[in-house]
């Protein structure tokens, strides 16, 4: 039996085990995909400095240190319960049930795509699954294809499809309704794509941004937005057109879309179609948070997060004894932050196993975490920091901290 079982082998659980493992802990870590790395392996974007980050050599360095580290790492494993037992936890798993003394929790998100009529057609996908099938399974996904949903993730996978030379023909917004939610809004979704803006290859773009910080500014710029949109690295982002339908017979062969007011609705006589066989669906991303839920860890609702995440404080710890958390199940941030995060709870576990001889390290690694939060190319929620600030608040609460 290892001192410490991590669930899932992202970016956040390797970190994890390599700081348990380098203080003196046997650590096992299990994961449902074939090969460890997470979200790691579908990831690749230039960093604003012109650097490349490439997920799957992030991926293999974990790996590599990880099991140079002594930590035994199994993959293809599903994890469907975890109890409470005297001591510890009994996790259960397609592979047998796994007694542990300390739990850690790197699960990571999981993805929600926007229904839209016709969405059930082949050829029509979420945007993780393209960015999974191109960047880790290397299968084209298409020849010409369109992107529902504008949001910090669809852009950026966007625009790895195309280094992959996918012909990305334009992005657009799904149907207005109270399942899209904002995603359907114009203004909204404006808002959003100002936090990347920084990323923009264009100065125009990047000076321009500079310009929507007001309200008021913000509702004119989707009032007079072009109808052919802006483009980022060619692909044009069309705010003012929205989804109506996708269509095709046996597959994707087209979507049906329409001018969009600033609030969302469609013109009537602006219909057309636009041709493609692929179609991918951007709806954002929210904590895998499930088995949280399982083992009776209370939540809070925090938007700025991505919605329900366990409550737990600054050195990652819930308010149940042994149970630890990384990574996206806390909140949706980065991969830099999830590593930063992983390495904070490893720390925390071995404190409180009693193998970390130095106490200032997870100091040093609750700073460690804020700064490179400060420092992340990209955000995906407003207000992270108050996200963050408000849970720690409920934390101290409720572990009388």
């Amino acid at each position: 039996m290892a001192d410490v079982l991590v669930i899932g082998a992202g970016p956040a659980g390797l970190s994890a085990a390599i700081a348990c493992a380098k203080h003196g802990l046997s650590v096992r870590v299990v994961d449902e995909f074939y090969r460890s790395g997470g979200r790691l392996l579908g990831q690749l974007h230039q960093e604003p400095d012109g650097t490349w980050w490439n997920g799957i050599d992030e991926a293999v360095r974990l790996d590599q240190e990880a099991r140079s580290a002594g930590v035994e790492i199994s993959s293809g494993i599903s994890v469907y319960n975890v109890n409470r037992i005297e001591k510890g936890w009994a996790v259960s798993t397609t592979a047998g049930e796994i007694h542990t003394p300390m739990l850690l929790l790197a699960t990571g998100a999981s993805e929600t795509a926007v229904p839209v009529p016709g969405w059930t057609l082949p050829g029509c996908m979420s945007i993780g699954a393209a960015q999974v099938m191109t960047n880790v399974q290397r299968v084209r996904v298409g020849q010409r294809g369109v992107v529902i949903g504008v949001n910090i993730l669809s852009v950026a996978i966007s625009r790895e499809l195309q280094l992959a030379g996918i012909n990305v023909d334009r992005m657009i917004l799904p149907p207005s309704s109270v399942v899209t939610g904002h995603a359907g809004n114009p203004q909204a979704v404006m808002r959003s794509l100002l936090r990347v803006a920084h990323l923009a290859p264009s100065p125009f773009i990047r000076w321009g941004s500079q310009l929507m910080k007001s309200h008021w500014m913000q509702r004119l710029g989707v009032s007079l937005y072009p109808a052919k949109g802006f483009s980022m690295w060619d692909i044009p982002i069309q705010l003012r057109t929205g989804a109506l339908e996708i269509v095709g017979s046996k597959q994707v062969e087209g979507v049906r879309v329409a001018r969009i007011t600033p609030d969302g609705q469609p013109i009537p006589g602006t219909e057309e179609v636009i041709p493609a066989d692929f179609v991918c669906i951007a709806g954002g991303l929210s904590p895998l948070a499930e088995l949280a839920a399982i083992a009776g860890c209370p939540f809070a609702y925090v938007p700025s997060l991505g919605g329900h995440v366990p409550i737990h404080d600054e050195r990652m710890r819930t308010p149940l004894p042994a149970l630890f958390v990384a990574g996206n199940i806390t909140g949706i941030e980065s991969a830099k932050v999830a590593i930063a995060q992983g390495s904070l709870a490893g720390l925390s576990i071995a404190s409180t196993h009693g193998t970390l001889t130095d106490q200032s390290l997870i100091q040093q690694a609750i700073l460690q975490v804020e700064y490179v939060r400060q420092k992340a190319t990209i955000q995906f929620h407003p207000e992270i920091s108050a996200g963050r600030a408000m849970l720690g608040q409920m934390a101290a609460e409720c572990m009388g901290i």
